[in-house]
């Protein structure tokens, strides 16, 4: 075992260098992910799971995945530290191994492996891309099993932002994503300091700073069957808040150029 910001528990000296991994961060995801791995590893990926100290058996699933796959590794970190640094945890242990390719994948089932599929197929046909975001709120796009009132919240939510932050993405709250790893090294990444949804934002807000070339494709998004939602008030008012002081930012900064 390795000791870094966490545990990373891995086989074969922490996984050769590949070319394509998916980030997935759990927390207290047992039965999703005992469902979701055996998915994605039908696909030519790698798997790196940052898992925030689970309470359930997540843990255990996520170890006898690694025992029978030498493609499964494990961030083990010390207690529940937010989805963002999650990601960022998970993005710098990629690029340090020189992934060219990282995708970033909720645990709960709401993302489907046909419509990483698809997206990989593109991605590799489409070099020109930087990074590709899966969807709900394009042509194609849609969710299953929502209530009207988190539907609203969700189309609201990307309509403030792109608004504020000028963003031609619809869906910038999406956590569906494949990223080149040289994109990402152009990224601030440490500087991204949100920790709910609005990490998405923010990373959205990021990649256009670095002139990104950014592509939406639909997917549609199901509404978890097991374990409980993520989402809480608080996380709605960190994007609110953090989105508010961005577009702010984004007024003055016009102003003064003016």
């Amino acid at each position: 075992m390795v000791e870094t910001e966490g545990a990373i528990k891995c086989q074969n000296a922490c996984m050769a260098t590949g070319s394509t991994i998916v980030i997935i961060p759990t927390f207290n995801e047992e039965e999703n992910l005992r469902r979701l791995l055996p998915q994605i590893l039908e696909l030519p990926v790698e798997i790196l799971i940052v898992d925030d100290s689970s309470k359930d058996g997540t843990a255990v699933v996520a170890e006898g995945f690694q025992k029978s796959s030498s493609r499964v590794a494990i961030l083990a970190r010390p207690k529940k530290m937010g989805l963002g640094s999650a990601y960022r945890d998970g993005f710098t242990w990629a690029l340090a191994r020189e992934y060219s390719t990282i995708i970033q994948m909720d645990a709960d089932g709401s993302h489907r492996v046909s419509d990483l599929r698809k997206m990989l197929e593109f991605h590799n046909s489409n070099p020109q891309h930087d990074l590709i975001i899966g969807s709900r709120w394009i042509a194609g796009g849609a969710v299953q099993n929502w209530s009207k009132h988190r539907e609203a919240l969700s189309r609201i939510a990307n309509l403030y932002s792109r608004k504020l932050l000028g963003f031609k993405v619809r869906d910038s709250t999406a956590g569906f994503r494949i990223y080149r790893s040289d994109l990402l090294k152009k990224m601030n990444l440490q500087g991204v300091g949100s920790e709910g949804y609005a990490f998405q934002i923010e990373m959205t807000r990021e990649a256009y700073r670095v002139g990104a070339q950014i592509l939406e494709i639909p997917i549609v998004f199901v509404e978890r069957e097991f374990g409980a939602s993520k989402m809480s008030g608080a996380i709605v008012r960190e994007a609110l808040v953090k989105v508010s002081s961005w577009g702010l930012a984004r007024l003055t900064q016009r102003i003064s150029d003016k």
